[in-house]
């Protein structure tokens, strides 16, 4: 276990083994860090102190087995994104689980238990079939017709760990199953870039929520699981009916002001609202090329009057319970304020200030 964590953290650095080696200054050779990493030796204290500086991790990171293994990894990515930054992010979501979990165990709170929905009964035999297992998922959840104001919250309620990290730009998000070992049970979780509009990431959200509870016939080739994944997206965040009601059954042009006011409404791209458009049969084909090509014709690179502020990037919408569970914890007594900076990688001032407020705080370095 452990060299597995070490050789997954020296990869999110950016290291070879070489390279670490010389980062050591010497005090370890390139020979040792390999049978480190293969398990056939274990570093004393010092050096294992010395490691977690270098690679710029927690020792929790190196030695904890919360996080066995991360399953069935699924990333919603570009083209360009290479080997290492697969690694890097691994390493990173794998790092941010340990510290959920942690708090998760400190508080002696079970992880809200993840219960598959029920779509069996939802055969997934063409691309319409992921529109029917979208509409029956929102049933089961209760969600009715209306938009989904926050749908990192409602994920976190059904039992899947959701996180939104700094990723290489390339990366959207993935999803993966998380082996805590010990016969308990394998956690979902989906991860968000930080650094992607609000729009985009409730998509990716949406997308990979679909990887989690879609069965894909074997006769699906990968580009149609991907449609079939973008298919349930659209339908999940913006139901057919009420979208018919808002903009009408049949339109044969549509004006960029109520395209922007739809999209806030629903919360996604204008990209993906006039597509949805066109698969519900609202527009035609024709009217969804001309929007790409006059008013929306750079929609697809750059997002028209966003939701979240670009200043504010990562700060709407975005997952709470852990850390609402961090200031619980600290709050108890159950940790320091020097643990919670650890877990919740913030400066001691702001963990303060979660505690205090901000006004109480200033009236406290006032006296």
């Amino acid at each position: 276990m452990f060299g597995e964590r070490l050789k997954l953290a020296r990869k999110k650095a950016g290291f070879s083994l070489d390279k670490l080696a010389e980062t050591l200054g010497g005090a370890v050779t390139k020979q040792a860090l390999s049978k480190y990493e293969r398990g056939l030796m274990m570093p004393g204290s010092k050096v294992l102190t010395e490691l977690a500086k270098a690679l710029d991790v927690s020792l929790d990171y190196l030695l904890s087995e919360e996080v066995l293994n991360l399953e069935g990894i699924d990333f919603r990515k570009q083209v360009r994104t290479t080997a290492k930054e697969h690694a890097r992010v691994e390493a990173a979501v794998i790092d941010q689980l340990e510290r959920y979990l942690t708090v998760e165990e400190i508080l002696e709170l079970e992880s809200a238990e993840w219960h598959p929905p029920g779509l069996e009964h939802v055969r997934l035999e063409d691309i319409e079939g992921a529109e029917a297992a979208a509409n029956e998922l929102r049933d089961e959840w209760g969600l009715g017709d209306d938009p989904i104001p926050n749908i990192s919250e409602l994920l976190e309620e059904h039992g899947i760990k959701v996180l939104m990290l700094e990723l290489p730009n390339s990366v959207s998000g993935l999803t993966c199953l998380v082996d805590r070992g010990d016969s308990k049970a394998k956690l979902p979780a989906i991860v968000v870039n930080k650094h992607h509009s609000l729009e985009r990431r409730r998509l990716t959200l949406a997308h990979e929520l679909a990887h989690r509870v879609l069965v894909i016939p074997p006769s699906f080739r990968d580009q149609e699981e991907e449609t079939a994944a973008y298919r349930f997206a659209g339908a999940f965040l913006m139901r057919a009916d009420h979208l018919r009601q808002e903009v009408g059954k049949r339109r044969a042009r549509l004006g960029y002001r109520e395209i922007i006011d739809l999209k806030r409404m629903y919360r996604v791209s204008a990209a993906a609202l006039v597509v949805r458009l066109e698969q519900i049969g609202t527009i035609e084909r024709a009217t969804l090329s001309t929007l790409f090509q006059t008013v929306g014709r750079t929609w697809r690179s750059l997002e028209p009057e966003e939701i979240e502020p670009v200043e504010k990037r990562g700060e709407f919408e975005r997952p709470k319970r852990f850390e609402r569970l961090s200031y619980r914890a600290l709050a108890e007594g159950y940790i320091s304020p020097a643990k919670a900076m650890e877990l919740l990688n913030k400066p001691l001032s702001e963990i303060e200030e979660g505690m205090r407020g901000p006004e109480q705080l200033d009236t406290h370095r006032r006296q």
